[in-house]
């Protein structure tokens, strides 16, 4: 027995010497590399023929090395933090207004509706030529741009632009720029059907606090029987305003989520700390492909719990933490440190960054190779590829001629010209797009210049290759190939025609902008949004709300 427990430790010992042998090669090699890259970038900016912008290589330098481990590990040098404070404080200074780029132009696409932009009278579709004297070309990047834009508030920035359909379309502005907040929450409010409906839009730090006033709010009423809380298209933000957000719903002490970093002793777990507002309100949670990272805490927790029915399409799956580690000179990182674990104990990271593709992309997880969770009663849920709805509503599916009027800016354009011809303010619940205006959209597009993928034609010149390469072209097939693509050659008239309806809708939202308030566009959507529908209908059913979140026999 002694010799056999020597044996043993020998081995350990043989085990653990190879290992640290291993390491210490690891290490020697990592130096070398290291020391070699030093060496290039010295030998770059000794030798090198011409002058090279060495800080400019370098941050891209450090953005490759970081794209290679996963898109949400980042380095955020000391002048350019605005977006991620952005993203944590819910504000950033500056004139509060995105912009574009199309056919060589930046131009402002959307002012937000406080801001000093739209207060100090710049519009969606003006052209911007120049900002603080400084010309603003084909060549320029639209960061650029946005860092002249942005500045300390109180301060002022001059922007020259060039306005469409204007007579005097030549305009300069002076702007002062301002603490610019970002609403979380655009829009809430009681249905008639005495349903409130919350959209939240990013997890900030006021994302919590405006979430909990706008359900004590509706609470008020005698009406309110359920709440609906759109989580569509929100891509998340800070983890802990998300366990505020479900500490809500759930009791005092409630653990939300887990994370876990590369050591054990990494382990963090979240529980609810407040006094939840009502822990037996019917609740449905909004999801799409758009709902990620604290967005999927929240609805994946409550799904875990059997707290909520999700209802829409399966989530982002996004199930890493990232921490901001500060780095010499005031510079940043936002690091991904550990995965988080929702109730049930199930990770829903859809991509695996540590194993590739032939192709470089990450790796996917099948469906067929995911694994089997239960909720708190006992329903089945699944990790992997974020969280799937218990009620499954797809939107319809796009298509290239609705993807082009968007991309090549036939909507925005025709948007710019509307109201030009309309500056006096609307009703905010009047139909815009009327079937004179829809005429004067059609009437607006060049067929010459309006591409989109004709599928009909394109198949019929596939068949007739095929058919060539196989040997089956006779003249009689050639000739029936002709009848064929006459009868299915397009017309752009009908094609618009037959897409009546979602054109319309796209106008519609384009239009608004320009005319209502955040919440005013989103007040507009809510009669039309199906997925909607379906919540409100689960939740005036009690039995069949109570149906979804029961185990299936």
């Amino acid at each position: 027995m002694k010799r056999f427990l020597t044996l043993i430790l020998s081995a350990l010992a043989l085990t653990a010497a190879m290992g640290a042998a291993s390491e210490a090669v690891r290490k020697d090699r990592f130096s070398r590399k290291l020391n070699t890259f030093n060496t290039i970038v010295k030998e770059l900016q000794t030798g090198y023929v011409d002058t090279l912008d060495a800080v400019t290589i370098m941050d891209k330098t450090i953005e490759a090395l970081l794209y290679q481990i996963d898109p949400y590990t980042e380095y955020y040098p000391a002048d350019n933090q605005d977006e991620i404070l952005s993203i944590s404080q819910g504000q950033y200074a500056g004139i509060g207004s995105y912009i574009g780029k199309h056919d060589g132009k930046i131009f402002i696409t959307e002012p937000q509706w406080t801001s000093p932009a739209r207060k100090g009278g710049l519009r969606p579709g003006d052209i911007i030529l120049a900002v603080n004297g400084d010309s603003v070309t084909a060549s320029t990047d639209v960061s650029d741009v946005s860092k002249k834009l942005r500045g300390q508030a109180g301060t002022e920035v001059r922007v020259d632009v060039k306005r469409p359909y204007a007579a005097d379309s030549l305009l300069s502005f002076n702007i002062t720029r301002a603490n610019i907040k970002v609403n979380p929450l655009p829009y809430y409010g009681l249905l008639p059907n005495g349903i409130g409906y919350i959209l939240l839009t990013t997890f900030n730090e006021s994302s919590a606090r405006q979430v909990r006033e706008a359900i004590l709010d509706m609470m008020h009423s005698p009406d309110f029987k359920g709440l609906v809380i759109d989580l569509r298209g929100n891509g998340g933000g800070l983890l802990e305003s998300a366990v505020q957000i479900a500490s809500n719903f759930v009791p005092k002490g409630t653990e939300i989520l887990r994370t876990k970093g590369r050591d054990a002793r990494d382990e963090r777990i979240y529980k609810t700390i407040g006094k939840p507002l009502d822990t037996s309100l019917p609740l449905v949670i909004l999801t799409d492909g758009g709902t990620a990272s604290a967005s999927e805490i929240v609805a994946g927790s409550m799904q875990d719990l059997d707290r909520a029915v999700i209802v829409g399409e399966r989530s982002f799956g996004k199930g890493l933490v990232q921490t901001t580690r500060p780095l010499p000179y005031d510079d940043l990182l936002k690091l991904t440190t550990g995965r988080y674990y929702i109730p049930s104990g199930r990770l829903i990271q859809a991509l695996d960054y540590s194993h590739r593709n032939p192709d470089g992309t990450p790796a996917r997880t099948p469906d067929s190779l995911t694994h089997e969770f239960a909720t708190k009663g006992g329903r089945i849920v699944r990790d992997g590829g974020g969280i799937t709805p218990d009620v499954i509503i797809k939107r319809p599916e796009g298509n290239r001629l609705l993807y082009n009027i968007m991309a090549d800016f036939w909507a925005f354009d025709f948007a710019n010209k509307y109201v030009a011809e309309h500056p006096d303010s609307i009703s905010a619940d009047s139909v815009i797009v009327t079937d004179e205006v829809f005429e004067a959209f059609k009437a607006s597009i060049d067929p010459d210049r309006f591409k989109y993928d004709r599928q009909c034609e394109t198949a019929i010149q596939y068949l007739r290759d095929a058919a060539k390469t196989e040997g089956y072209m006779t003249d009689s097939v050639a000739a029936q190939f002709d009848v064929l693509a006459s009868l299915l050659k397009h017309d752009l008239n009908h094609d618009l025609e037959i897409n009546r309806k979602e054109i319309s809708d796209l106008l519609e939202d384009e239009i608004a902008i320009r005319y209502f308030s955040d919440g005013e566009r989103v007040r507009r959507t809510l009669p039309s949004d199906t997925v909607l529908k379906e919540a409100v209908t689960i939740l005036l059913d009690p039995e069949r709300y109570k149906s979804i979140l029961s185990p299936k026999k």
